[in-house]
C-alpha cells in the first residue's frame, strides 16, 4: 500500500553565532529576532497643519485687505471653503493674535463674520467684540451690544462685563453712565472688585460726594492682601503698602486701575473661551 507523507524538517545541530552592531540604525537581524531596520520616513510631511499655522495663515490673509466688508468677508469665506467643519479654534487663536497686535477693526470684522455663520456665540466672543468696539472708538455700537447682552442675560451676566463698561466710562469721564452700571450691579447682587471700588471712589471724591465715598468704602472694605502688576509681574502686597505705592504713583494711578481691570478681564475671557459658555444672543 502506497502512503504519501510530507518530508520531515531538517534540524541542524550546529549553532549559528550572529554578531550585533552597536548602531541600531542599519541593523538587519536574521532568524526573526531583534530590532527591525530603521529607514528615514520619506512620506512624513514636515509642514504644520495644526490650528497655530491655520490661525497664522488667517491673520496673513486678512491683514493686507482694505476695510471693505465684501472684500474681507469674501477672503474669510474662501479661507474656510474646503473645511469640513468650521475652524473655530483657529479663528479664536487668530483673534487673540489680532488683539495682541491691537488690530481692532479686523477683530470686529472677523467676529461679525463668524457670528453671521452661526459660530462662536459665546460670552468670551461677545466680550472681545465689546472691547474691540470700545478701543476703536465706536462707543454707540458698544453700548448697543451691552444693552442687548444685559437684557437677554439679566440674572446671569458675568461680572467682567460690568467691570469693562465701568472702565470704559471711567476712561471717558462719563460719570452718569458709571453710576447706572454700578446701580445695576448692586441691584443684581454682583459684588464689585477693588479696582471698580477705587474708580467709583475717585469719581465721588472728584464730584465732592464725600458721604457716598465713605459709604462705599464702608460697604466694600479693602481686603488685607492685594495684587499689583509691577513691571509686568503680579506681586502680592499688603493693603497698607498698596496705599503707599499708589501715593508715589499718582500720575499713573488712573492708567494702572484701568489696565488692572483689563488684565482681569483677559483672564476671565480666557476661562470663557476654554469653557465655551454658550449665550442665547443672535
Amino acid at each position: 500500500m502506497l502512503c504519501l507523507r510530507p518530508p520531515l524538517p531538517v534540524i541542524s545541530s550546529r549553532l549559528e553565532v550572529t554578531t550585533f552592531s552597536n548602531n541600531t540604525g542599519s541593523v538587519v537581524v536574521c532568524a526573526l529576532k531583534g530590532p527591525r531596520p530603521r529607514y528615514p520616513r520619506v512620506w512624513k510631511s514636515r509642514t504644520r497643519i495644526g490650528t497655530i499655522s491655520k490661525s497664522a495663515k488667517l491673520v496673513d490673509c486678512i491683514k493686507g485687505l482694505s476695510n471693505v466688508k465684501e472684500e474681507v468677508y469674501g477672503a474669510l469665506d474662501s479661507f474656510v471653503a474646503w473645511e469640513l467643519e468650521f475652524p473655530l479654534i483657529a479663528v479664536k487663536k487668530a483673534l487673540k493674535t489680532l488683539e495682541n497686535e491691537q488690530e481692532w477693526k479686523r477683530i470686529i470684522q472677523v467676529i461679525k463674520w463668524m457670528l453671521s455663520k452661526g459660530q462662536g456665540r459665546t460670552m468670551g466672543t461677545y466680550f472681545t467684540l465689546l472691547n474691540a468696539l470700545a478701543e476703536d472708538g465706536r462707543l454707540d455700537e458698544a453700548e448697543e451690544l451691552w444693552t442687548k447682552l444685559f437684557s437677554e442675560n439679566l440674572e446671569s451676566m458675568p461680572r467682567v462685563f460690568f467691570n469693562k463698561m465701568i472702565a470704559i466710562y471711567y476712561k471717558r469721564d462719563m460719570h452718569e453712565k458709571m453710576f447706572e452700571i454700578f446701580a445695576d450691579m448692586e441691584e443684581l447682587g454682583v459684588r464689585p472688585n477693588v479696582a471698580i471700588v477705587n474708580m467709583m471712589g475717585n469719581v465721588f471724591k472728584k464730584l465732592g460726594m464725600l458721604d457716598k465715598y465713605h459709604k462705599l468704602k464702608k460697604k466694600y472694605p479693602r481686603p488685607k492682601w492685594e495684587y499689583k502688576y509691577i513691571k509686568g509681574k503680579r506681586v502680592r502686597i499688603r493693603a497698607k503698602e498698596v496705599d503707599e505705592f499708589d501715593a508715589s504713583n499718582e500720575d499713573v494711578n488712573r492708567d494702572n486701575e484701568i489696565s488692572r481691570v483689563l488684565n482681569e478681564s483677559e483672564e476671565v475671557d480666557t476661562n470663557f473661551n476654554e469653557a465655551d459658555v454658550e449665550a442665547p444672543c443672535s
